[in-house]
């Protein structure tokens, strides 16, 4: 797994999904069952799997693979909708549907187009923290095969079937600030066809990577 050397907002997105990198001594204290750390525990098992794995799987066998893990762990509904905005009530059913579905698509790709191959990373759990809104903060941090450690924190909420994230910060980075900024300036500018058009787009690119 590459991890791009420091912290730079064009890449923040990727280096947030870089953190998923693998479990430490800290996890095997157990957490508690369906708790914020399980959630992401599980998850990590799962992209731990897939990057291990990664050359006999090939791109489509760890998209198989991760598909139900980010179904399970993200509450990728919530970010879609919460991306955009005001501007969501403003698509019409059918547009709000084909939004949701190509960003859940492209949420997947780019963990599959990502996690393929394993490095010796690891990562570390810090501390769980409680947040307005009863949402919960559980902040962890990478350390790379040479020592270097990124931050990195998860937002999750309570949804009707347990916890779930619905945001990762890298060195205090907000990967869903990222989209919103990016998403509706392409909305305002160029309309919804041009958004779905260049989040397909990064679908394919995820295949290539």
């Amino acid at each position: 797994m590459r991890i791009l050397p420091g912290i730079k907002v064009v890449s923040c997105c990727w280096m947030m999904a870089a953190l998923l990198l693998g479990t430490s001594p800290s996890w095997a204290q157990k957490p508690e069952s369906g708790s914020p750390e399980q959630v992401i525990q599980r998850f990590h098992e799962t992209l731990l799997e897939a990057m291990r794995e990664g050359g006999r799987l090939g791109y489509r066998g760890r998209l198989e693979l991760l598909t139900p893990a980010v179904d399970r762990s993200h509450d990728l509904d919530f970010i879609a909708r919460t991306s955009l905005g005001s501007h969501w009530t403003k698509l019409d059913p059918e547009q709000q549907r084909i939004f949701t579905d190509t960003f859940r698509q492209l949420s997947i790709s780019s963990y599959a187009g990502w996690f393929k191959s394993h490095e010796g990373e690891r990562f570390e759990f810090v501390e769980r923290q409680p947040m307005p809104r009863e949402q919960v903060l559980v902040r962890s941090q990478l350390v790379q095969a040479k020592g270097e450690t990124v931050r990195f924190d998860y937002v999750l909420r309570q949804a009707k079937d347990g916890w779930r994230i619905i945001n990762i910060l890298a060195d205090g980075v907000s990967d869903l600030a990222l989209k919103r900024v990016e998403y509706r300036a392409v909305l305002e500018r160029d309309g919804f066809p041009a958004l779905i058009d260049m989040l397909k787009k990064k679908i394919v690119q995820s295949e290539q990577n």
